[in-house]
């Protein structure tokens, strides 16, 4: 595609974005053509750049062929030098950004200048703080963390994976690239060890508890058999099935061997230095200017200038209202008995509802959720008019990883198509998802949820930009919007426990918010943290355990589920307000989707563009 040609669709695609007509159009490009094709250029150089800066970007988005096809050999760089490069690229994006006139844009543009003025901000108030993951790139990618190297974080636990599922192998270049990127996360593991050391001088350390499921995760992948490990076999195996010729089984041996697992026994080495002088406090309160940190944690999460203190409320105030639409579903299923929490909690243990912890049972689980997927296909056309396929597969987190992954996660598909999303869900213990958790889940991250909004990105053509800016709330607050349509669209009508799961993860969200921000802004213990959500929302210990240690990883994150699906929602009832019997929904949620994904306080401007374009 020339740069025209693209510049052309970013403008078209601003156009549908709010709600304009043709004629609408042709207005707001004769009004400013020179400005927004300026931004709208601009923005694409960035993209660009950015994908060249990350070669693992670069393959997860089909994009590692042609000029790029050397970034398929390569992994970024994780020194510390490679995340003050990044800031200083920040810093001079945004100084380039601030010589457009915003003034003068329209349409797409406008929003996009926006949602990257937010995003560049972000990255710059972050790389004042000087350690952790707190850079541009961090926070558009989820990645932010006050540690390199954490039960949830840190190459050990995503290379390899990425190895298998991205990188696609169909010739003996992309073998030989796959080798490559062996030798590359031996140096991205040092990178990552040198920082570990680095912020541990610092006072940075993550608690004990984190510090012991990442120690165990690693020497349970650095004590694994060299010849059947499953970076070997993922290249051996795919190359055999190929028809590709060379020893790939004995060459990708002889790098973990050799450079891999060396490289590996000196991060466990640096991990256990730190956990020889870590503690056991949950919070980022505890570090340096720790209440001005939590705030900038929330800003990425939320992409809302809201505080401590009004999230936290906000999730009480929602978890109390969400348990009365519970409790009434309840009743009507003969449970009166008890607190919601301790009716749920009993629900959790019901054999009705519990797959076996077997295979088997693992395999059963995993065609119920393909089922859940087939059967809201045929009714996405009463919710979008945009008619996406948004592929999409399921799959089990993979055992040597699921000890510090998330309980469920997408990952998105390729933006050539060439790779469907996949919709992970951690089988390490299926009594953490009893049946009738498991549809809205499956609705949250599939269709009509992530796999669902990125796929616009891909099938629709959206400008480059818009999958390189990952804004937490717009993303987890749609796909929580998804499990409410899905509900809207009928899903539970004779599936009454299938509603009481539904209502369960809503008010999950909701608690969320307050856990969140009870451990970081309310300095609340770990175990203080796991009791008040367990007690709250019925799910199991093992499983509270596990969500509280990735809100001690990964601050603020966590928030931005409700906080986002809550703006959504509101913005919907303005519109609906505003537009009366002109209000149609498949428009409402199109508009949302078409923007691409932007911060929060940006989707006001676009929804009231969509109601005046209609009104």
């Amino acid at each position: 595609m020339t740069a025209s040609r693209r510049d052309l669709l970013a403008t078209a695609s601003a156009a549908a974005a709010l709600g304009l007509g043709g004629q609408a159009f042709a207005a707001a490009k004769h009004a400013a053509p020179s400005a927004n094709a300026a931004s709208d250029a601009l923005l694409n150089r960035f993209a660009n750049q950015m994908i060249d800066n990350s070669p693992e970007t670069a393959t997860s988005l089909g994009l590692d062929h042609g000029a790029r096809a050397a970034l398929k050999g390569k992994l970024s760089d994780a020194s510390w030098a490679g995340v003050e490069k990044d800031d200083a690229e920040c810093a001079a994006r945004r100084k380039q950004l601030a010589a457009i006139d915003r003034r003068k844009l329209t349409g797409s543009a406008a929003i996009d200048y926006d949602s990257m003025a937010y995003a560049l901000d972000l990255g710059i108030e972050g790389g004042k703080f000087g350690f952790g993951n707190t850079s541009f790139q961090a926070a558009m990618s989820e990645g932010a963390s006050p540690y390199v190297v954490s039960q949830q974080s840190g190459s050990y636990g995503s290379v390899g994976e990425f190895l298998n599922s991205q990188h696609k192998i169909d010739t003996k270049a992309d073998a030989d690239a796959y080798l490559s990127r062996m030798e590359a996360w031996a140096r991205v593991l040092d990178e990552e060890t040198a920082r570990v050391t680095r912020d541990a001088a610092l006072g940075v350390i993550a608690p004990t508890y984190l510090l012991d499921n990442a120690l165990g995760q690693l020497k349970g992948q650095r004590g694994a058999p060299v010849a059947t490990a499953g970076v070997v076999r993922s290249l051996a195996d795919r190359a055999k099935a190929k028809g590709i010729a060379g020893d790939y089984a004995g060459q990708a041996a002889k790098i973990l061997d050799g450079k891999i697992n060396p490289a590996l026994d000196r991060q466990i080495a640096a991990l256990q230095a730190a956990h020889a002088r870590s503690g056991q406090e949950a919070g980022v309160w505890r570090f340096k200017d720790g209440e001005h940190y939590y705030n900038w944690y929330l800003k990425v999460g939320t992409s809302t200038r809201m505080t401590a203190e009004e999230v936290h409320q906000m999730g009480l105030e929602q978890n109390q209202a969400i348990q009365a639409h519970m409790d009434a579903v309840l009743k009507s299923q003969g449970m009166s008995q008890g607190t919601v929490g301790q009716r749920l909690t009993a629900l959790t243990k019901d054999p009705r509802f519990v797959y076996p912890n077997t295979d088997e049972g693992r395999a059963q689980l995993i065609d119920y959720l393909n089922g859940c997927i087939t059967a809201v296909r045929p009714k996405l056309a009463q919710m979008s008019k945009l008619a996406m396929k948004a592929p999409v597969i399921v799959k089990r987190v993979p055992p040597d990883i699921q000890d510090g992954a998330g309980l469920g996660y997408m990952n998105f598909g390729a933006l050539d198509g060439s790779r469907p999303s996949i919709y992970y869900v951690n089988l390490k213990d299926t009594g953490n998802w009893p049946k009738y958790t498991l549809p809205s889940l499956t609705f949250h991250e599939t269709v009509p949820g992530h796999a669902w909004q990125g796929a616009y990105l891909a099938e629709h053509k959206a400008p480059l930009i818009k999958s390189l800016m990952g804004f937490n709330a717009f993303i987890e607050g749609w796909a929580l919007y998804a499990e409410q349509l899905a509900d809207e669209l009928g899903m539970y009508d004779d599936n009454p426990f299938g509603r009481l799961g539904y209502l369960q993860a809503q008010q999950f969200r909701a608690c969320r918010l307050v856990a969140d921000t009870g451990l970081h802004a309310k300095r609340w213990t770990r175990e203080q943290t796991i009791t008040w959500l367990a007690d709250n929302t019925g799910r199991a210990v093992g499983a509270m355990t596990s969500e509280v240690d990735r809100y001690i990883g990964t601050p603020g994150q966590a928030c931005g589920y409700k906080v986002g699906h809550t703006e959504i929602v509101r913005l919907r009832e303005k519109a609906k307000a505003s537009l009366g019997p002109k209000f149609d929904l498949r428009d409402y949620d199109d508009v949302v989707v078409r923007s691409g994904g932007v911060p929060l306080t940006v989707l006001e401007t676009v929804v009231d563009g969509y109601v005046k374009s209609k009104g």
